[in-house]
């Protein structure tokens, strides 16, 4: 069974091999919890230098929440639990599938490897298929989202709105990527913290890397490959979820 928990959802299977990480994003109604000093002329320009392309950072992401009113895109999600005691090496979980979305209200990931799964959002329910189980789990969007990824990559569409669900603080840029951390205001979120890549190319802003840190030390990263910003074929049609025949449907 499927135990949503925050955005893109914690999915425990019949068996531990398994077990896979939907999206980094675990939505569990009960909905993830968790300066230098140095001186020198030489270090102060350095400092200076990252501080104004941290600063941009922001911009972008305001950019991207303004711009970029749906996308669409390949992913790669490595999902990776912290070392237990004792433990020298630690086995990642990688999955991979289709993301897309529409703001405000629509988005949902096609898991097809290693096992089909989807989540969709369709402006009224949150909806989570799992066709190894033969199950869906519905819930009300409004209830399942708050504080979790789906509000900073596809439901929020400026800074203010996501400020009012997270602290954002610019970082500095990285493997071709403008930076952003985002955590929690709520304390009892089960996400510890969140960064989020974007890639800027002229007035296009697109998602590259999504970082994001459960309160039990476990650690998923989506890597986002051929992202299509605004995409003409794509609308709200797409986001309807039609239940299979024979499958059961879950409403906690």
């Amino acid at each position: 069974m499927v135990s949503v928990k925050f955005w893109c959802l914690s999915v425990t299977t019949k068996s531990d091999a398994q077990v896979q990480t939907m999206s980094g994003f675990h939505m569990n109604l009960v909905f993830f919890k968790r300066a230098i000093r140095h001186g020198g002329v030489a270090l102060a320009v350095c400092a200076l230098s990252v501080g104004m392309a941290c600063a941009s950072s922001l911009d972008t992401l305001e950019m991207f929440l303004k711009s970029t009113k749906s996308g669409r895109a390949d992913f790669t999600q490595v999902v990776t639990p912290p070392a237990k005691a004792g433990q020298t090496t630690v086995r990642s979980k990688t999955s991979t599938g289709q993301f897309s979305f529409v703001r405000p209200t629509r988005f949902r990931f096609d898991y097809t490897k290693p096992f089909p799964q989807v989540i969709v959002a369709d402006g009224q329910t949150l909806w989570l298929y799992d066709a190894d189980l033969e199950q869906v789990t519905a819930r009300k969007q409004a209830q399942a989202l708050g504080s979790t990824p789906a509000a900073l990559v596809a439901t929020a569409v400026d800074l203010n709105t996501l400020q009012k669900e997270f602290s954002l603080e610019a970082q500095a840029d990285a493997d071709g990527l403008q930076w952003v951390q985002a955590t929690p205001k709520n304390r009892e979120s089960t996400i510890q913290s969140m960064r989020m890549g974007l890639r800027a190319d002229g007035a296009q802003v697109s998602l590259g890397k999504l970082e994001i840190f459960d309160a039990m030390g476990q650690r998923s990263v989506l890597t986002f490959d051929r992202f299509e910003v605004n995409p003409a074929s794509l609308g709200a049609a797409q986001f309807n979820f039609v239940t299979p025949k024979g499958v059961s449907v879950i409403r906690p």
